[in-house]
């Protein structure tokens, strides 16, 4: 959600600030501000509401001198998106941003008062800035100040702390939000993305859960909770893989539509070794499990709802799939012989991680699928399997959610393979055509001006229904979140069987009916759901191939045809016109389609 960076350096840091920060707008954000001390000790900042270009007007009226600074963008969890509320926060000599929530501020708040500190903002993270002035006042240093303003608190934070009269001196912590450390040549920076630091430097440092850090522009020093000095990794990050642009697209989201043909082609290359897909089974003994357990949240929670079928269709695997931010607290007895794998593209969703370490200690194995390696969810992973979508921009998911799918698939047919329940000539078949998927995005995306039209029709709707049978089911559901997402058009989606249990008395010539059928062995009952659809005068969009557009007719309102392909890869490809719709709705609405209203791109707050 919200974004950090921070800069010791040797040139002005405003600047520096503001354009790491527009590299974090993907995040989602309400109001944006930078903090600095300058070369006489002295701490100042400035904010504003709304988009990172009113900063940036701001400065430009009112500069802000110094060479150390933080900046942060601000997704607003407490407190209304105003200025007042925006980070940095300030309390006296001391400036803090944060991402995450503070738990238990109002106990601290309360105490503060006692002590004569009164609150200025409504935020919870005004009070880690008043409590660290506290300590201040009592006589300690910044550092300890720091160490025992993190004492206190509780919750889920990344914070850095700025202090007036030390223009070299940062003080940084992490606690279920990511943080990393960008180390330069006399320069240090902090970032709660890699993505932030890439014009920087290409070396970084992740804190891991409960580190802090003292940094200088020597250098850091990092220790772990129990304050005990430790050693982290420092990585070398791939530039290209940080590159943060549209190249010619109006938009983020289309640009990466557009990419999905060339990042599933590099993902089955990094996979597929003949007829071989390189997941190392020596960490995941398929014959040894009984039962997988899936968790996720939105996009990735329909990635594994699709994947259920793969799972238990090839590889004859029972699986449950739950929602990450419910599964925990009904504390599901994890039985032996199951693995629970977890699907994040940024590998820090705090539902999802929160998961997967209620499962550490009893699930066999942990697993994950997520596009950032070095993420934490990947971290406490057993075996984490990157998607390989490169870096994603826009909010609504797009080419991480094919990537999901792929990687779903190919271990489907992994544990098929070692399960018994596919031939080595089904999966090499299998993988064969999953090979020219490629090819059929390729001809999806040639459909584009056929999708435009229909969904610029389907932008004058209030409500949308979208239905599916079996493996299409889960992608009635991704169809319609995307449309809700980015166009702000009330969709739901249904199981084309459940029509006649109660979704049919919506229906009308009002409300479009976008029904997802490839030609497969459902698509007869499907058709039967349709007529019913249009009996009563809704109007239908379909979305079949070659076959079902045949035998569907000429009365449906709007016909979108696809490829023909294998079953089992049809989700994939029928994720492209889903998103499709979605986006030139949304640009026919005039929506902000890359940043919608109210959503952030990485949600790592509960």
């Amino acid at each position: 959600m919200c974004g950090i960076v921070g800069v010791l350096g040797t040139h002005e840091a405003a600047p520096i600030l503001v354009e790491a920060l527009k590299r974090l707008e993907y995040r989602g954000y309400d109001s944006a501000g930078i903090a600095t001390v300058n070369g006489a000790g002295k701490l100042d900042r400035r904010r504003a509401v709304g988009k990172l270009v009113n900063l940036s007007d701001r400065l430009v009226h009112d500069p802000l001198a110094g060479k150390a600074g933080i900046g942060h963008t601000r997704w607003a969890t407490h407190g209304a998106p105003n200025e007042k509320n925006a980070h940095p926060h300030r309390s006296g000599p001391v400036a803090v941003v944060h991402n995450g929530i503070i738990e238990n501020f109002r106990e601290l708040r309360n105490e503060l008062a006692a002590e004569g500190h009164a609150p200025e903002t409504d935020t919870d993270t005004e009070t880690v800035a008043m409590l660290a002035r506290h300590h201040l006042d009592s006589g300690m240093t910044p550092v300890q100040a720091a160490r025992a303003t993190l004492a206190r608190l509780e919750g889920a934070f990344a914070l850095a702390f700025l202090f007036e009269g030390e223009e070299d001196l940062m003080i940084v912590a992490r606690k279920g939000s990511p943080l990393a450390i960008g180390h330069g040549d006399a320069e240090m920076y902090v970032g709660s993305d890699a993505i932030a630091l890439a014009p920087f430097t290409d070396r970084i440092t992740y804190l891991e859960e409960g580190d802090w850090a003292v940094i200088t522009r020597a250098g850091a020093e990092i220790f772990d909770e129990a304050d005990a000095p430790v050693s982290r990794e420092m990585r070398r990050i791939r530039m290209d893989a940080a590159r943060v642009d549209k190249a010619g697209y109006k938009h983020f989201m289309a640009k990466e539509i557009a990419e999905q043909p060339t990042v599933l082609a590099d993902a089955l290359t990094a996979y597929l070794a003949g007829d071989d897909i390189n997941i190392p089974t020596e960490s995941l003994d398929f014959t040894k499990i009984d039962r997988l357990t899936m968790v996720a949240c939105g996009t990735a929670y329909y990635a594994c709802l699709t994947a259920k079928y793969w799972f238990e269709k090839l590889a004859r695997l029972p699986v449950e799939v739950d929602i990450a931010s419910e599964f925990r607290y009904r504390e599901p007895p994890i039985l032996p012989g199951t693995v629970s794998l977890f699907v994040s593209q940024s590998g820090e969703t705090a539902d999802t991680l929160a998961a997967l370490r209620y499962c550490r200690g009893k699930a066999d194995r942990i697993v994950s699928v997520v596009n950032v390696e070095t993420s934490s969810i990947a971290r406490e992973s057993d075996l984490a399997l990157p998607i390989h979508a490169g870096v994603e921009i826009g909010v609504a998911s797009t080419k991480a959610f094919t990537c999901q799918l792929n990687v779903l698939l190919l271990l489907a047919i992994k544990a098929a393979k070692v399960r018994g329940t596919m031939s080595a000539d089904e999966v090499a078949s299998l993988l064969d055509q999953l090979r020219g998927l490629p090819g059929h995005f390729n001809a999806a995306l040639d459909r584009d001006q056929t999708i435009e039209k229909a969904a610029i029709r389907i932008s004058e709707a209030r409500d949308v229904l979208f239905l599916g049978r079996g493996m299409m089911y889960p992608l009635a559901y991704e169809g319609a979140l995307k449309l809700k997402e980015i166009s702000y058009i009330h969709a739901e989606a249904y199981a084309s069987g459940e029509l006649k249990h109660g979704p049919i008395a919506l229906i009308d010539k009002t409300v479009p009916v976008i029904v997802m059928a490839p030609h497969d062995a459902l698509f007869d009952k499907t058709v039967s759901n349709m007529q019913e659809v249009m009996a009563r005068g809704g109007k239908v969009c379909l979305i079949t191939d070659p076959a079902g557009a045949a035998e569907a007719g000429e009365d449906v309102w709007q016909m979108i045809t696809m490829p023909a392909v294998d079953d089992r890869l049809a989700p994939l490809l029928y994720a492209l016109p889903a998103q499709m719709l979605a986006y030139h709705a949304a640009v026919a609405k005039g929506t902000d389609v890359d940043q919608p209203r109210n959503l952030a791109k990485s949600v790592t707050v509960e």
